[in-house]
C-alpha cells in the first residue's frame, strides 16, 4: 500500500531539508511525498527540491500565504491513496516508520488513526524530555491498545498524548472529515475526537518510529507563552463539551469542561512569560488558569 505523506511547510529550511531526507531514507519505498510551501520567503526552496530528482516528490508554491488550517486543508485535496500521514516540515521519520505504518494499517483493518512510539528531540537533534513530554507520558496508555468511542475521546480530552504528524490515517478518514476551519492550535486533537465521534478507532503501537522535534522557536511555542493559544484551546473546549454532551458522553463532556491538563499548562508557563516581561501573554494565561 503507497503512503501518502503530505508536507504542509513553512518553517526553517535546515529542518526542512533533514524532514525530506528522513523520508528518502525509508526502507519501505513505496510513498509519495507532498510538499505544499505556504510561500516561505526563501528562493532556494523550489531549486533544490527539483535537484533531488525523485518522481515520488511533489513540490507546489503557494502564491497567496494560506496559513496552518488553510495550507493543511489544501494539502488534503492531493491524497491518492489509501493511507495518509501530516508529516511536520521539522520532524524525522525514524528508517521504518513507512514499514510500520503499512503493517499496523494492514493488521488492524478497523482502526481509522495510527500513533506509533515517538522520541522528542530540540532543536539541536538531542533527546529532549520536558515537561510536556513527561505528561503526554503519564496520560498515555500504558503498552500497545486500540481505543474507540468516548473512551478515546476522555483518554484525549484528559491531556493529549498523541504527537500528531506522527500519525497515520485511513484517507477516507481524514478526508472526509477534514480540520475544522479556524483553528490553528487544536486542528490535530480536534479531528481525533472527531473520528471518536464518528464510531473510528485509534490504535497506539509502543514500537518507535518517529521523532518529533520540540523547539523554542516554534509557532506553538510562541503562542504558549503569548498565552494566545489558550484562548483558542478554551473556546474549542467549551464547544466540544456540549458536542460530547449532546451525544450522551457526559464523561468525556466533564472532562473537557475541566481541561485540567489545559490550565496546568498554562500554570507552568505563568513564570516563564513573567521572566520574559510578557505581561500580555501574564494576563492571558492566568484568565486561562482560573476559567
Amino acid at each position: 500500500m503507497t503512503v501518502d505523506i503530505l508536507f504542509p511547510y513553512y518553517g526553517d529550511v535546515d529542518f526542512m531539508k533533514q524532514a525530506v531526507h528522513s523520508v528518502l531514507g525509508q526502507t519501505n519505498p513505496d510513498w509519495r511525498l507532498i510538499v505544499v510551501d505556504d510561500g516561505y520567503p526563501d528562493d532556494s526552496i523550489p531549486g533544490w527540491f527539483e535537484s533531488l530528482n525523485d518522481e515520488r516528490i511533489t513540490y507546489m508554491r503557494n502564491e497567496k500565504n494560506l496559513g496552518a488550517n488553510g495550507n493543511y486543508t489544501k494539502a488534503l485535496t492531493f491524497v491518492e491513496n489509501e493511507l495518509v500521514t501530516v508529516m511536520g516540515a521539522d520532524d524525522v521519520m525514524l528508517p521504518n516508520y513507512v514499514e510500520w505504518f503499512v503493517q499496523a494499517a494492514e493488521a488492524h483493518p478497523q482502526a481509522k488513526i495510527f500513533q506509533p512510539g515517538c522520541v522528542v528531540i530540540d532543536e539541536n537533534n538531542a533527546l529532549s524530555n520536558t515537561l510536556v513530554e513527561k505528561t503526554k507520558a503519564y496520560y498515555r496508555p500504558n503498552g500497545t491498545t486500540e481505543l474507540s468511542g468516548e473512551d478515546l475521546a476522555v483518554s484525549i480530552l484528559r491531556g493529549d498524548w498523541l504527537y500528531f504528524p506522527s500519525l497515520g490515517w485511513r484517507a477516507e478518514t481524514i478526508v472526509g472529515l477534514g480540520f475544522r476551519e479556524g483553528l490553528n492550535v487544536v486542528q490535530d486533537m480536534a479531528l481525533v475526537l472527531d473520528v471518536a465521534a464518528h464510531g473510528g478507532s485509534l490504535y497506539y503501537d509502543e514500537a518507535v518510529a518517529f521523532m518529533y522535534r520540540r523547539h523554542k522557536a516554534s509557532d506553538s511555542s510562541w503562542r504558549a507563552l503569548e498565552g494566545t493559544r489558550f484562548d483558542e484551546e478554551r473556546t474549542y473546549f467549551e464547544t466540544i463539551a456540549r458536542e460530547m454532551e449532546a451525544r450522551g458522553w457526559n464523561k468525556a463532556a466533564k472532562v473537557a469542561r475541566l481541561h485540567f491538563s489545559s490550565r496546568m499548562h498554562a500554570a507552568t508557563l505563568l513564570p516563564k512569560a513573567a521572566m520574559a516581561k510578557k505581561w500580555n501573554g501574564v494576563k492571558n494565561l492566568a484568565n486561562h488558569i482560573v476559567k
